[in-house]
């Protein structure tokens, strides 16, 4: 029953019982005090009776009526003190009645006294007299075995009131001990463990006090605190799994679409790019089918290595280029399609099969999505970069027609004119023709070997990823190798973005002019400076230090000069070519870049 009640209660209870306890203790202990107050008072009056009754019989024996009378006239009064009257009433019982009988014993002595005047005294009346106070003497006794037994009660009711006080005081601290104290540090124990996150803490107390439903409470907060923090962990590792994925998903699709920017894919590549996206995806069954522009049948199909599942025998692919978003069931597979499609070209379709319990998630079917569009955008890379070689290579072509329309078969055809007139002079043996033929032959094959030279030189002539500067480098010791010149090279474009055709059509006017220079000025040494001095125009300078400008330069290289004038064309620029009054031949070459004109 204690071990199921209320703390409170029984703390109440005992406080209560102290209260109680002790304050009857005082209140009897009062009462009785009070009652026993005049007893020593009624005592000494009781001997005070006995004192005057022995002088009443000494003044009787000696004779003395007078005082006699007087003693027995204070006795008298001594018997009508209310102090008397209110004890023996108070005290009841024998000794009331002991009282009472003393007196009425005294009424009878002093009756018979006085009725005799006081005169005699015998040994009749001395025997009443001490009857009297043998009266006295028994009720003196009992009021003090009266007073004795209260004072006994006294003590014995506080003795118990401090043991039951005392008794309460110990069941009080065994009840602080059980109660409160162990369950106490039981309970702080436990919190101890589930501050430290160990949440299989319970505490074991099953009372119904108050810190038995503290017990309960704590444990129903624990239970829910495991819960919540193990669902918080669930959901953090859940989230984990989430963000690794996503991450590894968008290093996939960065990864991608860095390789397809850098350089173009080819099938390996595409190869590579449906095992990753089939270990990404997480999915069972995938495959990629790459198809020509007019084409409707895949000339490539691509599966994971090794895959478990054929490729696709559709004979006619243009069920899976219209089919929409979304997933259609075949042959109890849930099958999606990611059409590779970029500016109304398709170049070939992505397809995922799974149960049809298990369907893509958003997440799944985003990625191959993303992936579709960054391969068809690497095939549209690809042909817009075969497109620009066929241009590249159809423009060179015309280049070389040109140029060879411009210089060797402009030769060949003097050539031919000149053996047309070989032959009329032969038939005519004509001597000087055919000599002047002969010589013009002679000239005009050297011409056009050296202009057959000039253009292997042009056609072999590229700029490659190193940039201008470096051709030009290589150029210059390529000249200073080939001749006794010194070159020197002043370049000043770093800082200027040229488009390749004006690094060509620059780096072949360069090669020009400073062939000539090399070959015709007799100098030693060659400058050649690229500026832009006003921050618009690009300025070429090439000046050497040798005879100058001859008379006759445009028929001693006829067709160098028509060639860095067409190339001047082609770039928009003037040049002009000028003899320095301090000697030799500057070639001033000017033209505003493209970064400039758009």
């Amino acid at each position: 029953m204690i071990r199921n009640a209320s703390i409170i209660n029984v703390f109440r209870v005992s406080l209560a019982l102290i209260v109680i306890v002790a304050s009857a203790s005082s209140l009897s202990a009062f009462w009785l005090l009070e009652k026993s107050e005049q007893d020593a008072e009624l005592i000494n009056v009781a001997g005070s009776h006995r004192m005057k009754a022995y002088k009443f019989a000494l003044q009787l024996s000696s004779g003395k009526k007078v005082q006699a009378s007087e003693t027995a006239q204070e006795i008298d009064t001594l018997w009508e003190q209310p102090l008397l009257h209110r004890h023996f009433v108070k005290a009841g019982g024998s000794i009331q009645q002991l009282a009472k009988d003393a007196r009425t014993e005294w009424q009878r002595v002093h009756s018979e006294i006085a009725e005799q005047d006081f005169a005699r005294f015998s040994q009749q009346q001395s025997n009443a007299i001490d009857n009297y106070v043998n009266q006295l003497d028994t009720l003196v006794g009992q009021l003090q075995e009266h007073s004795e037994r209260r004072m006994e009660t006294v003590r014995s009711s506080l003795a118990l009131a401090s043991f039951f006080i005392v008794a309460i005081f110990f069941f009080l601290l065994t009840v602080l001990k059980r109660k409160i104290n162990q369950p106490l540090r039981h309970l702080l124990a436990v919190s101890k463990r589930l501050g430290q996150g160990d949440f299989t803490a319970k505490s074991k107390i099953d009372n119904e006090d108050e810190i038995g439903q503290l017990s309960r409470t704590m444990n129903k907060m624990s239970e829910t605190v495991s819960y919540f923090y193990g669902g918080l962990e669930r959901r953090v590792e859940q989230q984990t799994q989430e963000l690794s994925r996503k991450n590894k998903v968008l290093s996939f699709l960065y990864d991608t679409a860095r390789s397809i920017i850098v350089h173009s894919y080819d099938y390996n590549n595409y190869q590579q790019v449906i095992e990753k996206l089939y270990e990404i995806g997480e999915v069972n069954d995938i495959e990629l089918c790459l198809l020509t522009e007019e084409g409707n049948r895949p000339f490539l199909q691509l599966q994971p290595r090794p895959s478990s599942h054929e490729p696709c025998e559709a004979g006619d692919c243009a069920t899976c280029l219209k089919a929409g978003p979304g997933a259609s069931v075949i042959e109890d597979k849930l099958v999606y399609r990611f059409v590779l499609k970029r500016e109304d070209q398709n170049y070939g379709v992505l397809i995922v099969r799974c149960e049809q319990g298990q369907p893509l998630a958003t997440w799944q079917q985003q990625l191959m999505s993303s992936t579709a569009d960054q391969l068809a955008l690497s095939q549209s890379l690809k042909s817009e970069e075969e497109q620009v070689r066929r241009l590249a290579l159809m423009h060179e072509r015309t280049v070389i027609a040109r140029e060879l329309h411009d210089s060797l078969a402009q030769a060949l055809s003097y050539l031919k004119i000149q053996v047309t007139r070989l032959h009329k002079g032969i038939e005519k043996n004509d001597r000087a023709t055919i000599d002047d033929v002969s010589s013009e032959l002679r000239e005009g094959l050297n011409s056009a070997y050296r202009q057959l030279r000039e253009l292997l030189t042009t056609f072999r002539l590229k700029v490659d990823g190193s940039g201008l500067y470096s051709a030009l480098q290589t150029t210059v010791k390529q000249l200073t190798e080939q001749s006794n010149m010194v070159v020197h090279l002043d370049y000043r474009l770093n800082n200027i973005p040229l488009v390749p055709h004006e690094e060509i059509h620059l780096l072949q006017i360069i090669r020009e002019a400073s062939q000539n220079a090399v070959n015709h000025s007799q100098g030693s040494e060659v400058h050649i400076s690229l500026s832009q001095p006003s921050g618009q125009d690009v300025e070429l300078k090439i000046t050497d230090d040798g005879i100058g400008l001859p008379e006759n330069a445009e028929k001693v290289n006829h067709y160098g000069l028509a060639i860095m004038q067409e190339r001047s064309r082609n770039l928009g620029g003037e040049i002009k070519i000028s003899r320095l009054e301090s000697g030799g031949t500057e070639v001033c070459f000017t033209f505003t870049p493209d970064y400039l004109l758009q």
